[in-house]
């Protein structure tokens, strides 16, 4: 017989309800966030039905150890949306932790409701998303710091972003900042230390980097106030430091990544792995590599949120509604309304499809008519490229069922094909 346990999980302790069909929910009880408590829930649900297939939980999340837990322990794991929950609190949507469980118990005894169960990743896919997701994270975090940066420069050293330039998050430039935060003391530095400092910082142009700097220095800008230099001088110097270690992070992120989906490090220009070093790694993960506008960060996002069991979606377009890319349709009556955006979906997914169709457009000739094709019907830039990035899905997961690389020529013969026979 089904036993269905609903969770309200929390940071310190959890409500579990327990519930059979017929009976409804016949036990709530509080549960420590400790290993020794939630082994004595596991041992519980175990003498009230012994078979783990038999029980459903859900729950509010589809990570943390309590998630891990519950997987291993062979149950049927059902994540939910928290406004699933909300919508079922009643009239006075009075929120109460122990309601919340009985709401989630009664939704696992219900076989008509349509839930997902949960799919657990393997090690290196659930390795693979955890770094994408950090690597994404540091993205946002360079970009504010370098926002920064550039606000305290301009209102304290503008000779700096004319040494810059284009480029404030170089290496050089970052190192120089660190080591002269202020005019007034590169302005010191004599030009035998600024080219030794250029080769130690590994810069190419020595005598021009420091040529660059004279000339910076020499224009003409405005002199803030003193007091403002000082309180500004170990904030730039800080930010420097930041952006040069996210860097270095984000650059060991990036092998580990190629090396998670290729099965070994790349070297040498053509940065292919050899043969010798290949061992486990993500499934399809070549699959994804082959893909126009895929590099290793891109392709690791994508594969880190597909995950390693791509069969678990039905069709493209189950695939397309978990990125956020397949419009939502809405009829009542004899209006009819189409949301171009859908929110109930994967945010990471959603976002690493939409920079992937941005950064096919260079790469494939079909991407770039179809984007076209979808401006010239009106669309927005964005419209244009969720619509592009639902095109993008649907090859991918062909691909992926398949094992077989993408190839541009079959597919755009697959397509010409597909639009003469609707001719």
């Amino acid at each position: 017989m089904v036993l269905g346990v609903g969770i309200d999980w929390a940071e310190e302790f959890h409500l579990v309800a327990l519930g059979r069909p017929g009976e409804g929910v016949i036990q709530v009880r509080r549960v420590e966030h400790t290993p020794a408590a939630v082994d004595a829930m596991l041992a519980d649900i175990a003498r009230l039905e012994p078979d783990p297939a038999e029980v459903r939980v859900v729950i509010e999340t589809r990570h943390g150890l309590l998630v891990e837990h519950l997987v291993d322990a062979g149950y049927v794991v059902l994540p939910v949306n928290p406004d699933l929950v909300a919508r079922r609190r009643g009239p006075a949507r009075k929120k109460d932790d122990a309601a919340d469980a009985r709401i989630c118990c009664l939704l696992a005894l219900d076989r008509h409701a349509a839930l997902r169960p949960l799919v657990p990743h393997g090690e290196l896919a659930a390795e693979l998303r955890a770094i994408a997701r950090d690597d994404e994270r540091a993205a946002r975090d360079q970009r504010r710091l370098g926002n920064r940066l550039r606000a305290d420069l301009l209102a304290t050293f503008p000779a700096a972003l004319a040494i810059a330039g284009d480029d404030l998050g170089a290496p050089t430039v970052l190192k120089l900042l660190e080591r002269w935060p202020t005019r007034d003391q590169l302005a010191a530095a004599s030009r035998q230390e600024l080219v030794a400092f250029a080769r130690a910082a590994h810069h190419g142009w020595p005598e021009r980097l420091a040529d660059k700097i004279e000339q910076a220095l020499a224009g003409d800008h405005f002199t803030p106030r003193a007091w403002l230099v000082r309180a500004k001088a170990d904030t730039i110097r800080l930010a420097a430091v930041q952006l040069l270690l996210l860097a270095a992070q984000r650059r060991a992120w990036e092998r580990r990544m190629g090396e998670l989906l290729l099965g070994a490090p790349r070297h040498g220009r053509a940065k292919q792995p050899r043969e010798h070093e290949l061992g486990q790694a993500v499934p399809g993960g070549k699959v994804y590599l082959s893909f126009p506008g895929l590099g290793d960060r891109l392709a690791a996002r994508v594969a880190g949120e597909i995950g390693d069991h791509p069969e678990q979606f039905g069709s493209p377009n189950a695939l397309a509604c978990y990125a956020g890319k397949a419009p939502v349709t809405r009829r009542s009556g004899k209006h009819e309304l189409v949301v171009a955006c859908r929110l109930a979906c994967n945010r990471h997914l959603a976002a690493a499809v939409q920079q992937w169709a941005f950064c096919s457009l260079r790469e494939s000739a079909w991407a770039r008519a179809f984007y076209d094709a979808q401006r010239g019907r009106g669309k927005t830039h964005h419209a244009a490229l969720r619509a592009l990035g639902n095109r993008w899905l649907e090859v991918l997961w062909h691909c992926l069922l398949r094992g077989q690389p993408y190839d541009e020529a079959t597919h755009v013969a697959n397509r010409n094909r597909a639009i003469g026979k609707a001719a």
